[in-house]
């Protein structure tokens, strides 16, 4: 069977998108360009959200005490290194909020970037309260040359939670800076966190009809992991009940169940993430990789006639 985004895999899966759209391979380099965050520098609060620690994500060849084109230069030596060389690359803003910050430093980074000979286009990570009309024009102006997305953190929809976490925004400026950024036609991705202390299961799903409605076309799941050293561990520590337990196979039995009632026009970046053992406060998944969990949730589609939408298909003709 073809599914609506045009092959046979069950989920609509944003490594295809980019292949389509570049016409082969495309490689993604992580850049710590040396930004922080409103709630980080005092603005909106210091210490960060309650579940943050950079340097769990961060490969090894981002250091912000280089410059934007040293760390291209080093990240495609990275991946040549681990057989994942490509001939074209994305450059991937990513550590802390990467609109946050004047004007023209944004520009000169973004700038510095395009300016590399493997660089294809920009995906930029950050949050829904920094994201000024000023860099979301000149981003729409650069999309019209080259490839642009924006990664906006949701994490969670739930004002409650947002809170107990110390994002420092509530859902409505979530949503106004996925309207204005839509506006300006840009691809917008988002990332949502499932395991936040206080919700469930139930809650995600509920959620996820706002999720559909919204003028995004790609995200990123990642489950809720405890990292040493944030705040978010002390939390666990002291309230273990307000974190919903999932091993793999209850998180394989969610996706699947998330997925057929996700949009079929949302790309589907990520179902998880990978963090360091050595960073983990609480057990993981043993030492699973992420392409195993990849195909324990494609079989489990299978094994269940799943695809995405389905359900979401199901629901929209109901009267």
């Amino acid at each position: 069977m073809i599914y609506p985004w045009g092959d046979e895999r069950r989920f609509n899966a944003y490594n295809r998108y980019l292949k389509n759209h570049f016409n082969g391979r495309i490689q993604k380099i992580a850049l710590d360009a040396g930004f922080t965050c409103p709630n980080r520098d005092g603005s909106k609060g210091t210490g960060g959200c309650s579940f943050c620690l950079n340097a769990a994500f961060n490969p090894p060849y981002c250091n912000p005490q280089k410059s934007v084109t040293q760390q291209l230069d080093d990240g495609v030596r990275f991946h040549q290194n681990r057989n994942r060389s490509a001939a074209q690359y994305l450059a991937y803003f990513q550590a802390y909020s990467n609109t946050y910050g004047a004007f023209r430093h944004l520009k000169s980074l973004y700038d510095e970037a395009l300016k590399h000979p493997t660089i294809r286009g920009l995906i930029i990570a950050t949050r829904p309260d920094c994201l000024e009309d000023e860099t979301l024009s000149y981003l729409e102006e650069l999309q019209s040359k080259t490839y642009i997305a924006l990664e906006i953190g949701i994490e969670s929809c739930r004002d409650k939670t947002l809170q107990r976490i110390h994002r420092g925004h509530d859902m409505a400026c979530t949503l106004d800076a996925i309207q204005r950024a839509a506006q300006h036609q840009l691809h917008i991705g988002t990332h949502l966190i499932f395991g936040l202390p206080g919700e469930t299961p139930g809650d995600w799903l509920e959620d996820l009809n706002l999720l559909n409605q919204l003028p995004i076309q790609s995200i990123k799941f990642h489950q809720l992991q405890i990292i040493k050293g944030t705040q978010m561990e002390q939390e666990f520590l002291k309230y273990p009940n307000d974190f919903a337990k999932m091993d793999l196979d209850t998180y394989v039995d969610f996706m699947v169940n998330y997925i057929g009632h996700l949009a079929p026009h949302i790309a589907i970046e990520r179902f998880a993430s990978e963090v360091p053992s050595r960073y983990l406060a609480a057990p993981g998944w043993g030492g699973v990789a992420y392409d195993q969990v990849l195909q324990r949730i494609e079989n489990r589609l299978a094994a269940e006639d799943i695809w995405q939408g389905k359900r979401y298909a199901a629901a929209a003709n109901t009267p």
